[in-house]
């Protein structure tokens, strides 16, 4: 790991913890001032603004130099870094009382993101990586599945807000589920990234995601051995992501864009 990307790591870590603690202070309790966003199914809380804002402190602080693109606060700034940042992803499992959400902070340059983190605060769980480091979880080292067998594999995936996009992912989803072990869908992109990337699932595949939902998970499924391919749009739905061992990334892959 070279000086830039630890020292860079640091202050993802500490961002997203500063996020997590406005998360833990809200989690439960009915939220004020939520609102819609791309459509009703879209949602935004007063818990995604305070813990963007509490992230966007930290980066003022420590990196003030550098842009940011954030979910709620859009882009910022023109340096060479990017923080890539999502405040909650799975803000319905949030609002709904789900103990399923993650605070996302990426780091990128020209050539993709240097490091990612990835925090369930309600786990005590944080995913790490940087590209020439070591993912871990926690601290540990770990390490993706190896399976080369779809029909033994749990898959991941999420769905599209808008009601068209997820027409078009349920015939996708109605190809791949009588091919592979289970399907599971858990609400958050990056928890599902993160959980690949420890072998809790073998892959993970999704339309209509942004990058603060995939940056940083992306870059810790990559370290932990998974072939990480983003998916173009077209007539199967929006740009996306599939994430996968290489064994078997060419099968899922060709379910998933069969017309």
């Amino acid at each position: 790991m070279s000086q830039t990307e630890d020292e860079l790591l640091d202050v993802a870590h500490d961002a997203a913890r500063a996020a997590a603690a406005e998360l833990t202070a809200r989690f439960g309790r009915r939220q004020q001032d939520v609102r819609a966003k791309s459509g009703p199914t879209d949602l935004v809380s007063e818990a995604d603004l305070a813990a963007e804002a509490a992230i966007r402190r930290v980066l003022s602080e420590h990196r003030p130099q550098d842009a940011v693109l954030g979910e709620e606060g859009g882009a910022s700034g023109n340096g060479d870094l990017r923080w890539v940042i999502d405040p909650l992803d799975g803000t319905i499992n949030f609002l709904f009382g789900v103990p399923m959400f993650a605070v996302s902070v990426a780091c990128e340059d020209r050539d993709g993101a240097l490091v990612g983190v990835v925090l369930d605060p309600v786990r005590h769980e944080t995913f790490a990586a940087t590209r020439s480091g070591t993912p871990t979880l926690n601290g540990a080292e770990i390490a993706a599945s190896s399976q080369d067998d779809l029909a033994t594999s749990l898959v991941a995936t999420g769905f599209a807000y808008d009601a068209d996009v997820r027409a078009n992912q349920a015939v996708v989803l109605g190809r791949i589920l009588p091919r592979v072990r289970d399907i599971r869908r858990g609400g958050a992109a990056a928890l599902d990234l993160a959980w690949c990337a420890c072998n809790r699932y073998d892959a993970y595949y999704e339309r209509g995601v942004q990058p603060w939902d995939v940056s940083a998970g992306g870059l810790i499924a990559g370290r932990a051995g998974l072939a990480v391919r983003e998916l173009e749009g077209g007539p199967d739905g929006p740009p996306g992501v599939v994430a996968a061992p290489p064994g078997l990334v060419d099968e899922l892959w060709s379910l998933i864009v069969d017309h």
